[in-house]
């Protein structure tokens, strides 16, 4: 079917195809059009449903109120509910949301670029792959990255948490609670966020005199399916019984844990105290409840939207790094073991 044109709101409107498009990118008062004409307009092109062609409309003023978002895993539930914020928060400001996920593959990422290039958005917000800055940079639009940054780069905003004090927290959490051989299970990614938290776990365990050694630290290849990562765990128990509790460093690594720890008739708080980074629904529905380090979603949402538009608006050149705390929510998983 034919879409609606804005020669066809002229024909009914009883005015040239120009005037229309001026009412239309709300240019009708810079262009002295009447407002009666201008509202006659309007009701005609809300009656026939009229949805403007973005590419068009692009070329013609430069913008087309779209903004691209790349995330790791849209499936993910830290990342599908920031897209959601940040989908709301766009709206208020007229600007619509374009999606992509990279599932950490460079080549992918690279590839969303170019199709949101084409698809001319005036902004990106961007969770990136590890080597993705010289494309970023060569995008020459606002950028905001969210999830991680460049550690060598500070020529782009960003907005992330303090993923360091996020785990330091959660593991001097559990020393207090009496665990005293504690594990972290992360992923191989080199990415400056599992990085940190890595960091943090460590510092934590040193500061508190207690093993952190390789022994401590397992990595998983950050490409495993779910089974791949419940096999991989539960054979990490299985060697070190030893263990008294495991920082699961993403939401993801957790559940597959929860799965593991049940698997080996473990009682999660009892046999193995456990705390997970990033919060998700299971963690507060299962029994006993898992404690973590939650990430404020809604304040991360609002803040990269915050940024672009700021950007986008006013053409700014100042960079914004923002750091946002977590907070640690105290659940069952950490609170029945004896001193």
């Amino acid at each position: 079917m034919k879409g609606i044109s804005i020669k066809d709101i002229a024909q009914q409107a009883g005015v040239s195809p120009t005037t229309v498009s001026f009412v239309l990118n709300g240019k009708g008062k810079e262009k002295r059009i009447s407002e009666q004409v201008s509202k006659r307009i309007m009701k005609i092109a809300a009656k026939l449903k009229y949805k403007p062609n973005q590419l068009a409309r692009g070329l013609r003023t430069g913008k087309t109120k779209t903004i691209g978002l790349i995330v790791e895993d849209i499936a993910n539930s830290f990342f599908a509910n920031v897209a959601k914020v940040v989908e709301d928060e766009a709206d208020k400001y007229g600007y619509k949301v374009l999606f992509g996920s990279t599932e950490d593959n460079e080549e992918k990422a690279k590839g969303l670029l170019e199709v949101l290039r084409y698809r001319q958005v005036d902004g990106y917000i961007i969770t990136p792959t590890l080597n993705l800055d010289k494309e970023i940079a060569s995008l020459q639009k606002p950028v905001v990255l969210m999830d991680r940054y460049f550690p060598n780069v500070e020529d782009f905003n960003y907005v992330v948490v303090d993923n360091f004090q996020g785990a330091y927290t959660a593991v001097s959490h559990m020393v207090d609670q009496g665990y005293k051989k504690i594990a972290i299970i992360t992923t191989s990614s080199t990415q400056i966020q599992m990085q940190l938290r890595l960091d943090g776990f460590v510092q934590a365990l040193k500061e508190h005199d207690l093993p952190a050694g390789k022994n401590m630290i397992k990595r998983l290849a950050f490409d495993l399916d779910r089974p791949g990562f419940i096999q991989e765990i539960t054979k990490y128990l299985q060697h070190n019984t030893d263990l008294d509790a495991i920082f699961f460093a993403t939401n993801y690594l957790g559940i597959c844990g929860i799965e593991s720890i049940r698997g080996l008739k473990l009682q999660i708080g009892k046999d193995l105290g456990m705390v997970s980074f990033d919060d998700h629904d299971i963690f507060r529905l299962h029994s006993p409840s898992i404690t973590c380090v939650a990430q404020p979603v809604e304040e991360i949402g609002r803040r990269l939207i915050q940024l672009l538009i700021e950007e986008l608006d006013n053409n700014s050149v100042t960079r914004a790094h923002v750091v946002l705390p977590l907070e640690l929510r105290k659940r069952e998983s950490t609170m029945m073991r004896m001193k």
